[in-house]
C-alpha cells in the first residue's frame, strides 16, 4: 500500500504551471542566443547565483544518497520561492526597460538559471523539463544526456546571501503590514517605518521601496513604531 494524497496532485499541478509560466515570460523577454553568465553581475544576480550553488551539492548529494524526496523539496523550494517569487520580480524592471544595460545581464542568468534548475529538475519531471529546456538557448540534443550542473564555490556569497534575506524579510513583513492596513500592493505609500539591526546599503533599501510601492523608508529603533505599522 502506498500513502497518496490528492493534494500533493494539485500542488505539484500549481508547480508545473509556476515554472511553465516563469519560462513563457523568460521567452517573451528573451533577446540572446547562448546561455553563459557575463562578467559584470548586479547584486540580485549574484544572490540567485549564490543560492543555485549552495543548492546544486545538496541535491547532488541527495540523489547519491537516493534521498530522492529531500531533493525533490530543496529544487521544489529554489525554483518556487528563490526563482520565481524573488528574482524574477527583482529583474522585472530590469528587464522592461529597454534603456537599462543590465537587462541583458539579467537575461543572461535567468537563463543560466532556470536551465540548470531544469537540470536538477529533470529527474522527477522529465518531460516539463525537457521541453523548457529545448526552448532555451542550450548545447545539444536532449537535456537527459546534458551534463549535470556543478557546483562553483566562487559564486557562493554568504554575507550577501544573509544582507538579502533580512531586506526580503522586511518586504514580508511590509506586505503583511499593508494587509493588516487594508492597503492594496498598487496604491502608493509615502512612508514606512522599518526596524532593521544594521542600516543596509541604497541598493536594499531600492527593493524594499520598489518591492513595498513606498515612496521613502525610515529606519528605526522605535519598536513601538514598527509594531504599529506607521502610515503616512
Amino acid at each position: 500500500d502506498m500513502r497518496f494524497y490528492t493534494e500533493r496532485c494539485e500542488a505539484m499541478r500549481n508547480f508545473a504551471n509556476k515554472i511553465w509560466n516563469a519560462s513563457r515570460f523568460l521567452k517573451m523577454n528573451l533577446t540572446i542566443d547562448k546561455c553563459q553568465l557575463p562578467d559584470k553581475l548586479e547584486l540580485e544576480d549574484k544572490w540567485i547565483l549564490s543560492k543555485l550553488n549552495r543548492v546544486i551539492p545538496d541535491i547532488t548529494d541527495n540523489m547519491d544518497r537516493y534521498e530522492l524526496g529531500v531533493a525533490a523539496q530543496k529544487i521544489y523550494d529554489f525554483i518556487w520561492d528563490d526563482y520565481c517569487d524573488w528574482y524574477i520580480e527583482l529583474v522585472k524592471p530590469r528587464l522592461f526597460d529597454k534603456e537599462n544595460p543590465t537587462g541583458k545581464t539579467a537575461q543572461y542568468v535567468l537563463t543560466y538559471v532556470l536551465s540548470n534548475t531544469m537540470k536538477l529538475l529533470h529527474p522527477f519531471m522529465p518531460f516539463i523539463t525537457e521541453e523548457i529546456w529545448q526552448h532555451l538557448p542550450h548545447e545539444g540534443e536532449s537535456i537527459m544526456i546534458s551534463e549535470w550542473p556543478e557546483y562553483d564555490e566562487k559564486l557562493i556569497d554568504k554575507e550577501l546571501e544573509n544582507d538579502m534575506e533580512e531586506v526580503l524579510d522586511i518586504v514580508v513583513l511590509g506586505r503583511a503590514c499593508r494587509n493588516t492596513a487594508n492597503i492594496k500592493n498598487r496604491q502608493p505609500i509615502g512612508m514606512m517605518y522599518v526596524k532593521a539591526p544594521e542600516a543596509l546599503s541604497d541598493f536594499y533599501i531600492d527593493i524594499i521601496e520598489d518591492e513595498l510601492n513606498v515612496k521613502k523608508v525610515e529606519f528605526t529603533d522605535d519598536v513601538a513604531a514598527f509594531t504599529a505599522y506607521s502610515f503616512k
